[in-house]
């Protein structure tokens, strides 16, 4: 997500705080805050994927997947 968009989803939060929004900015707004998100949760998936544990006794494992019937 570029600057330009994180800036346009905090001036429209600063502006729904003040005087509202028109149905077009909040539409906008949400798009751009579910993008954001959308962002945030492929960021921290690929940090989990990168992410090794290492035991005390020295011993290495990278984390797995949680399988979808576990949650």
């Amino acid at each position: 997500m570029t600057q330009d968009k994180i800036d346009m989803i905090n001036a429209l939060a600063r502006k729904a705080k003040t005087v509202g929004l028109t149905d077009e900015e909040a539409a906008l707004q949400k798009r751009l805050r579910e993008e954001y998100i959308a962002e945030c949760r492929r960021s921290l998936e690929e940090a989990l994927r990168s992410t090794t544990i290492v035991y005390p006794d020295g011993t290495r494992k990278k984390l797995r997947p949680k399988d979808k019937a576990e949650t």
